[in-house]
């Protein structure tokens, strides 16, 4: 699967399906939309209490479709579990078996078993080989459906129709932008530590469908995804001087960002995805400056002037109107606020410790950073006025915070010393994940919503 398949041709979430939201439940004889939605989920709430949910299997159109039916509600299950917000319901305790998702369920034998919420779905295989997959979300206590779509797409893409349809559940039922149709670029590390093989990879978010985007020839640290188009840049420790690079993700091919002397490290996508910032290191410099580069001209322009400092790891506000950054101008490392296009710089955090990596929140109300102190590394956020810092996890050599696109969702890596693995955590710092992958992992970049 490569996440932006072009065969999920009746699905975007701008343009409306061959049968949309609405036309889809009004196809079915049912209310597309209930008169007042009972079940809802506070996101905004310090503590949540996960809703219950029930996810029956899905209906196979055909005996041959069951099998993948049922694989689909198990990656919908996993998605909405993962999340901290949804308690799936055990199926064995399930009174009502759905035949036909069509149907009206028998709302009193799920409130008996105390769902708020069920949905229901099938999966039918097409003449013309298509895949339709189709869902109702109910609202159990109020006996009405909440949403109701259907998607047609190639057998192939079964599993991310699994993370849209949850995403379209996660939205109805808590307001917010899903995150689960999304895409994950990591360093995968192999091997043992003195001989430690780092290689460019991508998965799903949920770390299904690993594809390597390059050989390990040479070391590779922090890629970074652009929100508008197939490419990532990263840092690569090739011949030379290590150089910052943009690779298109379904091509391979690579080039350099610029023709820099001495080092260039930490870069970063502009929000429109025109630019590239990142940080230069003069050829035996000991310190670095940040400089912003036009990728259609190839035009750069230096942000930062410092002769005695090291300036790194910038970030842009969602609307490219300032950077993020750290800096050790004064003293220790700290997190820094400017304009986009350079000039003075605020300080912004003042805690015990060290900030580093810092990175602004797609929603814009927080910057998420890695805080070392005491012995100990934690991730955690502050408003960009520097007001509310707070950590959400802390342990042994916590590091690289990205974002979800939904902003409620960080992805990090952690390192006890045998090797790094990627955990995520949401903004509460409620909900700690390990994130499965084949290797060590480090240095994860969370990608836009792919439709």
């Amino acid at each position: 699967m490569n996440g932006l398949d072009p065969e999920i041709t009746t699905f975007t979430r701008r343009k409306a399906l061959t049968l949309g939201a609405g036309a889809a439940a009004m196809a079915a004889g049912l209310s597309p939309w209930p008169a007042r939605a009972v079940v809802r989920i506070d996101v905004t709430q310090g503590n949540v209490q996960p809703l219950p949910i029930a996810l029956p299997d899905f209906v196979g159109g055909t005996p041959a479709d069951g099998e993948m039916a049922r694989n689909v509600t198990g990656v919908i299950t996993n998605n909405l579990r993962r999340s901290g917000l949804f308690a799936p319901i055990d199926p064995a305790a399930f009174i009502e078996r759905i035949t036909s998702p069509d149907a009206v369920p028998r709302f009193p034998d799920w409130r008996q078993i105390n769902a708020q919420a069920l949905v229901t779905g099938r999966l039918t295989r097409q003449n013309d080989g298509r895949l339709k997959a189709e869902f109702h979300l109910w609202d159990v206590f109020a006996g009405q459906q909440q949403a109701g779509q259907q998607y047609f797409t190639t057998p192939d893409n079964w599993r991310r129709i699994s993370h849209i349809i949850s995403d379209a559940i996660y939205e109805r039922l808590t307001g917010e932008k899903g995150y689960f149709d999304t895409r994950i670029v990591f360093v995968d590390e192999s091997g043992p530590k003195e001989r430690r093989v780092k290689r460019l990879a991508i998965m799903d978010q949920d770390g299904a469908g690993v594809r390597y985007l390059t050989r390990g020839d040479d070391l590779v640290i922090t890629p970074r995804f652009s929100p508008s188009t197939q490419e990532i840049t990263y840092m690569s420790f090739g011949q030379g001087e290590p150089r910052v690079y943009l690779l298109n993700i379904e091509t391979g091919q690579r080039e350099v960002v610029g023709n820099f002397p001495g080092m260039t490290f930490a870069p970063r996508f502009s929000p429109d995805g025109q630019r590239v910032v990142m940080s230069i290191s003069p050829p035996q410099g000991s310190y670095s400056n940040l400089f912003a580069m036009d990728l259609r001209s190839r035009q750069s322009t230096r942000l930062t002037t410092t002769a005695a400092a090291i300036d790194t790891a910038p970030s842009y506000s969602p609307d490219g109107a300032r950077i993020c950054f750290e800096s050790d101008r004064g003293g220790s490392q700290q997190i820094y606020i400017m304009g986009a296009t350079g000039g003075p710089a605020q300080r912004i955090s003042f805690g015990e410790g060290r900030y580093s990596t810092p990175v602004w929140s797609p929603r814009g109300d927080y910057i998420a950073f890695t805080k070392q102190g005491g012995g100990g590394f934690g991730i955690g956020i502050i408003k960009p006025d520097g007001s509310g810092e707070r950590l959400l996890t802390e342990g042994y050599h916590n590091e690289g915070p990205t974002f979800a696109p939904n902003g409620r969702v960080l992805m990090f890596f952690r390192d006890p010393g045998q090797g790094p693995s990627l955990y995520s955590v949401d903004i509460t710092g409620r909900n700690e994940q390990k994130v499965p992958t084949p290797s060590f992992a480090s240095d994860p970049a969370w990608s836009p919503l792919l439709s």
